[in-house]
């Protein structure tokens, strides 16, 4: 049956409920931006090398920490910066090979002082540099444990002089012995033994006035030479009658190889930077 055209425009059109799968349709008058192709995230890590240095890589922190310490004057005269930059070096060379155990045989020798923190040691430096009358020389550390692996003796050796009586630097020897003990992987317990004056050089002016070469010398005069020459003077640390222990101290070795021996004193006592020297005549 055929409908009048008011009835149609009465009749109800049914709305479609727009679902969220539900595509509209599309707009010629709207610009569709272009479709997005999604990429995955990248799992690439980078990752952190924690190998130890190569050889020449180690050679050239030695380097960096030598350089660093070289306008110090051993230490006497250092700004904090330096300070800063010499910790900072020392730190590099100590983490090659940390943790193992130190090497007996290569820590048997004769090491020169490069550096130093230590109160103790720097305060013989400032004295030389007060006082006109004293010359502190070289500085070495002796280590005597070839063939062992518990311990053995090491001597603490400074050069010293008075100009004009005795010879320039090496004009006498301070000696301060110890015996030491391998507590753990790198600390070694120092008990120290004796300290001596020996090795007396005196200045040619002191000969002459000793013996003048033009006069004929005597044998009192040959005596005198021959006592300052051999004179040692040396002083146990403690009476083995006293009972007590003598003074000792615990001391970390840092680092040591063919050429290089870092240490530091514990308990804030300093650290040291030393060079191979070749030995010390006896």
């Amino acid at each position: 049956m055929d409908l009048p055209f008011p009835v149609l425009l009465q009749i109800p059109i049914p709305t479609v409920k727009r679902t969220r799968n539900s595509i509209p349709w599309p707009n010629p008058c709207t610009k569709r931006p272009p479709k997005r192709t999604s990429r995955p995230y990248s799992t690439r890590v980078t990752a952190i090398s924690t190998t130890a240095p190569s050889p020449v890589e180690l050679e050239n922190r030695k380097y960096d920490l030598l350089r660093a310490v070289h306008d110090t004057q051993r230490g006497l005269v250092t700004t904090a910066d330096q300070r800063s930059s010499i910790e900072e070096a020392l730190v590099r060379v100590e983490g090659y090979d940390a943790g193992s155990p130190v090497d007996l045989s290569k820590l048997d020798g004769t090491w020169r002082l490069n550096y130093t923190s230590a109160s103790d040691v720097l305060v013989l430096f400032e004295a030389a540099a007060r006082l006109p009358f004293l010359q502190v020389g070289q500085i070495f550390q002796k280590f005597e444990c070839k063939d062992r692996s518990d311990g053995g003796i090491v001597r603490n050796v400074v050069r010293w002089s008075i100009p004009t009586l005795l010879e320039e630097q090496e004009g006498a020897t301070l000696l301060v012995s110890a015996k030491f003990s391998v507590l753990s992987k790198r600390n070694i317990y120092l008990q120290f033994e004796e300290v001596a004056v020996e090795n007396i050089k005196i200045s040619e002016e002191l000969q002459a006035l000793i013996a003048p070469a033009l006069l004929p010398r005597s044998f009192l005069n040959l005596q005198i030479l021959q006592f300052l020459r051999t004179f040692r003077a040396q002083v146990p640390v403690t009476s083995p009658e006293s009972g007590r222990r003598s003074p000792g101290g615990l001391y970390y070795l840092s680092y040591v190889d063919r050429d290089m021996l870092l240490g530091r004193s514990v308990g804030g006592g300093g650290v040291f930077v030393f060079t191979r020297a070749q030995s010390l005549a006896s």
